[in-house]
């Protein structure tokens, strides 16, 4: 089946994992976005059991990962229960999301299905899904066409906030908060700032 990558910044949390994940596959474990996918590169895996808050910009890397690795399962487990970001993995090929809340065998049998070609979604998530379904919501909604960072400066720019007032919040230059601008601009249709803060306002994102 190929060998478990446990990805999680907290080694408490890792060793945790890998000691229950250990009954089905050899465990692997990384602490740095560098570090997995070093390992991933060295040797092929069966399956990557990664936090949803492992790094800054975790959606970019699940991004990059999957463009990488197509065929690498991906599970996602969250310490929070936060239905957007769990929306988001999945689009970009997450193959579950599960939250910590859940038991044992539950992520056992998550990291079982995700291994075996299947996807796994807690019961939360399953609901949240089902009532986007319901509505005709299931479609991408603009600001999820974003990059973690892109978000970032969206809402921020949502609130009001000029281009050198995010810069200085994010610790970015200018001209970077610009550039993000123009790309947000571009990948969401919208025509300029007043745009930015009348969808930020009208999908309760400030």
């Amino acid at each position: 089946m190929g060998r478990i990558v446990i990805a999680d910044d907290h080694p408490i949390i890792r060793r945790g994992l890998a000691l229950m994940l250990s009954e089905i596959e050899a465990v692997s474990e990384a602490g740095s976005g560098d570090q997995l996918l070093e390992q991933l590169r060295d040797q092929p895996a069966g399956v990557l059991v990664m936090s949803a808050s492992f790094v800054d910009g975790v959606i970019d890397l699940l991004r990059s990962i999957k463009a990488e690795f197509p065929a690498l399962p991906v599970l996602i487990f969250d310490k929070q229960s936060d239905d957007h970001a769990a929306m988001q993995m999945l689009r970009v090929g997450a193959s579950g999301y599960i939250q910590t809340e859940n038991t044992p065998e539950d992520l056992l049998d998550a990291v079982r299905r995700v291994q075996a070609g299947g996807q796994y979604l807690s019961q939360r998530t399953a609901e949240k899904l089902v009532k986007d379904v319901a509505r005709g919501n299931a479609a991408l909604r603009l600001h999820e066409k974003l990059s973690e960072r892109e978000l970032q400066v969206f809402q921020l720019l949502g609130e009001g906030k000029t281009v050198g007032e995010i810069a200085q919040k994010l610790k970015l230059s200018v001209k970077t908060v610009s550039t993000h601008r123009t790309r947000i601009l571009e990948k969401t249709g919208l025509k300029n700032n007043a745009g930015i803060i009348r969808y930020t306002i009208l999908n309760h994102l400030i």
